[in-house]
């Protein structure tokens, strides 16, 4: 073995713990951009997989009622590859002991002709056979079936056009349609399933044979679905079509891009953080080492030994610091990878979640870790080995002292000797000072990244469920009934408030920009279900225009005063123009308000509603919900209670998961920085350090000035990494916001403290393990110093 590489492993071995702390920082960085990487990847290839198997729709659209004869007109659409039609029907189910409301979609299915486009994928048990008589069999979504431990020969109740028929499930199925499977975007998958049924049986209950409702259309090679969707929305509009529109605004579609968007900023984000403390920690050890090995490095020089082959001999160094923590990382991140690929498998059901770590993301990792610690350490590295032999022989330059600021400012008396010693220390490195603040900062900021998501859907939710939704219990109606069905729900039994509203589908135009959704007719003073900001303001709903969440006006690219185009794309299809009198910044969805009696009153309509905000005892909302079931209008009636119990479920594990992680990458960043800027004030202090003992001061006092550095350190830390933290999630939050969502930024005390409180026990960590070394510290070897 050459001489270069014995000494190459003697100081691996004299610094192994310090190489495996830093390692370990390099491997915090490559398991965060391999997790969230490989899970982006195993959802947008598992995505596309299934789309292209199952022959995934492009456009949709839905409709009142229209004749089969009029398939033959949608498949001659310019654009139309495939065309295929089916009935729809949102019902109330029914489980055995169980209270809780819930709604289930019913589709036709030809158990003879099984579907070209949205193809169902059987699960487990059969497909469903043609009804005759008896026991309607259905193909139950796998998302609710394991929600609700639901089996193979399990029988439901659901209210079929106001008939209560039982279903028997044979089969346990999926849908590229309902990948998610969550009514209107909610993760509520306790309250929501699909069944699939015998279609004529169907047709039959709601008086649909030889029509249909539904209408999915696969895209023809190198069709644009923009004219399509015009041609679509013109043609079914005399038969009461609702707006088509193209995967971008399909629920599940949406949200499982909206969670791969997520994936991609957190894989770039944070890990690029990572890499750069490590960068950072490389070149501190690495500048230390060189510095301690100058008498050694002329030796080499004067024995023969260039330039390039020291160089190496460092640069291998560093390089194995580096091939250690990208090893680990990716073992680890391959591991959460597949992990969370799993969580994911509870939310996005695919025949198969496929999980692979690509070729490139390995290469990319190590490629960006390599680059990284070249970087911090090239300049270290070539201005030694450039250092002449006989220079090399000295040692280093003395410092300059001068008095600090302590001495010019007439501070000493303020102050015990150990404190200005520590202080002056600092002053003299005041650029190593600086960067270890600033790494323990980033460790805090991190924590706080990883923890401020359990604030912030805590407001969402508490916003929307509590100070929005103020009413119990909330009742869509099957079409628009008069006012007058307020009265009616105020006699039904424990009811103490009702508020009334009307939703309408719409088209809004602003030039050659649009949007499909609904505009939402509220009461002029709503109390039931109001309409609030992200600083929980409260706004009333317009009698003169328009009142527009903020991202729909970006969307359209109007201002307050602006005029739209609202095209009505039901009923009588009317056509208005509304100004724009404001915006909202809401947290959840796009909407467009006006107050309820204008908006009817422009239609040239009644006083309609479809929509009932109900207010009931909490110990009476069980008996409201039943009584609601066995009403003819209703179409759906759910619990906000059950609603906000099912969502808190399922977000508070995830959330824990994903801030556990966080925290512990977060620990690994701060003993890092700690333990090695200990480490490193030991070996260039130890001298110093050897001194005082012998001198008589005890193993405590000389620990405390050490020490004491660090906890400064800290302390000094602790608010640039609060403001860290909070600039990095509002960086976060930006980057992953969507159309539908904005998450705001809360971050509260108690995580601030969270946060505190983590790399504090971290420093304290590093400490002891520091205090031993100082403990143990050889005062006859340290004091064998040249002179």
């Amino acid at each position: 073995m050459k001489a270069l590489n014995r000494k190459l492993l003697r100081d691996l071995r004299l610094m192994w713990n310090q190489v495996l702390t830093i390692a370990l920082v390099v491997a915090s960085g490559v398991a965060g951009f391999i997790t969230s990487f490989s899970a982006y990847d195993a959802l947008s290839w598992s995505r596309d997989l299934y789309y292209a198997e199952a022959r995934f729709a492009d456009v949709f659209a839905r409709l009142k009622r229209a004749p089969l004869s009029l398939e033959r007109q949608l498949a001659q659409l310019p654009g139309a590859a495939h065309v295929q039609t089916t009935v729809e029907q949102l019902v109330q189910i029914d489980i055995p002991g169980v209270t809780d409301p819930m709604i289930g979609r019913l589709i036709g299915l030809d158990p003879m002709q099984p579907p070209a486009l949205n193809q169902v994928h059987l699960r487990s048990g059969r497909m469903i056979q043609s009804h005759k008589q008896g026991e309607l069999e259905t193909l139950i979504s796998e998302g609710f079936a394991v929600a609700r431990q639901l089996k193979l020969g399990d029988r439901i109740q659901a209210l079929i056009n106001g008939k209560q028929e039982t279903l028997l499930i044979v089969g346990i199925a999926l849908s590229p349609e309902y990948i998610f499977a969550g009514l209107a975007g909610s993760p509520d998958v306790r309250g929501f399933g699909i069944f699939w049924l015998d279609r004529h049986a169907l047709a039959t209950a709601y008086d649909m044979q030889g029509a249909f409702n539904q209408v999915a259309v696969r895209l023809a090679p190198q069709a644009k679905e923009g004219p399509l969707i015009e041609e679509l929305d013109r043609l079914l509009a005399p038969y009461g079509g609702a707006s088509a529109h193209g995967r971008e605004t399909q629920i599940s579609h949406m949200l499982l891009n909206s969670e791969i968007q997520e994936q991609r900023v957190l894989g770039t984000v944070l890990p690029s953080i990572f890499l750069a403390v490590a960068a950072f920690l490389l070149n501190v050890v690495l500048s230390r080492q060189i510095a301690t090995q100058r008498e050694q490095i002329a030796a080499l020089k004067a024995l023969g030994y260039s330039n390039w082959h020291l160089g190496s001999h460092y640069l291998q160094f560093v390089m194995i610091i580096v091939l250690i923590g990208v090893v680990i990382g990716l073992g680890c991140g391959a591991w959460l990878g597949n992990w969370f690929t799993g969580i994911y498998a509870d939310f996005f059901r695919f025949p198969e979640l496929r999980y692979r770590v690509r070729p490139e993301l390995i290469l990319t990792a190590i490629g960006a870790s390599v680059l990284a610690a070249v970087l911090a350490t090239w300049h270290a590295i070539e201005r030694t080995v450039k250092l002449p032999p006989a220079q090399a022989m000295r040692p280093p330059v003395p410092a300059v002292y001068q008095p600090s600021f302590i001495e010019a400012w007439g501070l000493r008396h303020w102050f015990s000797p150990a404190v200005r010693m520590i202080l002056r220390t600092m002053q003299r490195r005041a650029i190593h000072t600086a960067l270890t603040v600033l790494g323990i900062a980033i460790s805090i900021s991190i924590v706080i990244t990883g923890s401020f998501w359990n604030d912030t859907i805590d407001l969402m939710l508490g916003t929307q469920f509590q100070r929005v939704m103020r009413g119990d219990v909330s009742v869509s109606l099957i079409e628009a009934s008069p006012a007058s069905v307020v009265e009616e729900a105020a006699r039904l039994p424990n009811v103490v408030a009702v508020e009334a509203a009307r939703s309408l589908v719409v088209r809004l135009r602003h030039g050659h920009r649009y949007w499909r959704g609904t505009v939402q007719g509220r009461p002029a003073q709503p109390e039931l279900h109001r309409i609030l900001d992200i600083y929980q303001r409260s706004f009333m709903p317009p009698q003169s225009g328009l009142l527009l969440t903020d991202r729909l006006a970006d969307r359209l690219g109007v201002r307050v005063g602006d005029t739209l185009r609202l095209e009505v794309l039901e009923g009588r299809r009317q056509v208005l123009e509304l100004p724009v009198v404001g915006t909202v910044v809401e947290m959840m969805g796009m909407n467009a308000y006006i107050e309820r009696r204008t908006l009817n009153r422009l239609l040239g309509e009644g006083d309609l509603v479809n929509q009932l905000s109900l207010t009931v005892p909490h110990s009476h909302e069980s008996e409201l919900l039943t009584e609601l079931k066995s009403l003819p209008r209703v179409a759906a009636a759910f619990s906000k209670g059950v609603a906000l119990r099912n969502m808190e479920d399922v977000t508070a594990r995830n959330l824990l998961v994903f801030s556990a992680i966080l925290t512990l990458f977060a620990v690994i960043i701060a003993v890092g920085v700690v333990y090695n800027h200990a480490r490193i004030a030991l070996a260039e202090r130890a001298w110093e350090l050897a001194s005082l003992r012998v001198m008589g001061f005890t193993r405590g006092e000389v620990s405390a000035l050490l020490l004491g550095e660090l906890a400064l350190e800290i302390v000094m830390a602790l608010p640039l990494g609060m403001f860290g933290g909070w600039l990095l999630s509002n960086v976060i939050v930006q980057l992953i916001k969507t159309d539908e969502f904005f998450f705001p930024l809360v971050i509260l005390p108690a995580t601030y403290a969270y946060a505190a409180l983590c790399v504090v026990g971290a420093g304290l960590i590093s400490a002891m393990i520091v205090r031993r070394r100082i403990d143990r510290l050889d005062l006859v070897g340290v004091l064998k110093t040249r002179e």
